[in-house]
C-alpha cells in the first residue's frame, strides 16, 4: 500500500485515509491504485463490517492530480484510461461492497473526490468543507459515478445545474440539498465520522448489506420488481444470526450484541 493511502482495521472498522495533504489529496496514479486496492481489501475482508473513508489535511480530495495529468497528456497512450482502470473500480468497490461506507469529508471534495463521497452510504461533513463537481470547468464530463449518484441524491435538475455550472457547494447547502447526512464543526469531524462508522461496524451487517442492495435495485426498477427483491432480501436477513440475536435481546429487554452474520 502506498503511503499516500493509509489503511487500518480495528474492531470491525476499516479506516481508509487519503494522505497527500500537501497536494490537497489530489489523485495521482499511485494514490488511485492504492485507494482502489484498499477498498477491495476492505470489501473482501470478513472481519471488516464497515468502512470509513476520510483524509488528512485541509481537503478531502480535489480530484485528479492535474500536474500529473498535464504530463501524461504530452505522452503516448490514453490518459483518460484512468476512468476505467481506477475511478470506476473505486466507485464500484464503495457502492457494491456488502457493508456500509461512511465518508468523513474534512474539507473540499471536488471532481472525482466528490464522486467518491457521493458513492458512500453516509456522509459526515465538516462545516468548513465544500463540494464541487468541477468537471465542466476543465472541459470534461462527469466521471467517478457522479452521473449516477448525484441525481439520486438531489434530483436530475439540481444535478444538471451543478454539473453544467460548477461551483462550491457549502456544507450547509450540501445538507439542505441532501448530499450531506450530517454537518459538524471541523474540529469534531474526525471523532464524529468515526463514531458513526463504528456504530455501523457494531450493527447487523447482513441487514445493512440488504439495505444497500435494496436501495440500489429500487432506483432502477418498478414497484413490483422492488417488492420481489425486498422479499428475497428480507428472507436473507431473517435467516441471519444477527436477526435472532436482535429478537432475543428485544424479548429480554437488553441491548443486542451483533456478530455480523
Amino acid at each position: 500500500m502506498a503511503d499516500t493511502v493509509l489503511y487500518e482495521v480495528k474492531d470491525g472498522l476499516a479506516t481508509i485515509t487519503l494522505n497527500r495533504p500537501d497536494a490537497m489529496n489530489a489523485l495521482n496514479t499511485a494514490t488511485k491504485i492504492a485507494l482502489r486496492d484498499a477498498l477491495r481489501d476492505a470489501g473482501a475482508d470478513e472481519d471488516v463490517r464497515a468502512v470509513l473513508l476520510t483524509a488528512t489535511g485541509r481537503a478531502f480530495c480535489v480530484g485528479q492530480d492535474l500536474k500529473e495529468h498535464v504530463e501524461l497528456l504530452g505522452g503516448a497512450g490514453n490518459v483518460m484510461s484512468t476512468v476505467k482502470e481506477h475511478y470506476n473500480p473505486v466507485v464500484t468497490a464503495i457502492a457494491e461492497m456488502p457493508k456500509p461506507v461512511v465518508a468523513g469529508v474534512n474539507g473540499v471534495a471536488a471532481g472525482a473526490g466528490a464522486g467518491f463521497a457521493f458513492a458512500a452510504d453516509y456522509r459526515v461533513v465538516a462545516d468548513t468543507a465544500a463540494f464541487n463537481t468541477s468537471f465542466a470547468g476543465v472541459a470534461l464530463t462527469a466521471d467517478s459515478g457522479v452521473s449516477w449518484t448525484l441525481p439520486r441524491l438531489i434530483g436530475r435538475g439540481r444535478a444538471a445545474d451543478l454539473l453544467l455550472f460548477p461551483r462550491n457547494v457549502s456544507a450547509q447547502e450540501a445538507y439542505e440539498l441532501g448530499i450531506a447526512n450530517k454537518v459538524v464543526p471541523t474540529a469534531e469531524l474526525a471523532a464524529e465520522a468515526e463514531a458513526v462508522a463504528r456504530r455501523l461496524a457494531e450493527g447487523p451487517t447482513v441487514a445493512y448489506a440488504a439495505i444497500k442492495e435494496s436501495l440500489a435495485y429500487a432506483a432502477d426498477h418498478s414497484l413490483t420488481d422492488a417488492l420481489a427483491r425486498e422479499d428475497e432480501l428480507q428472507t436473507r436477513a431473517g435467516a441471519s444470526e444477527d436477526h435472532r440475536i436482535a429478537v432475543d435481546a428485544f424479548l429480554k429487554k437488553e441491548k443486542p450484541r451483533y456478530v455480523g452474520r
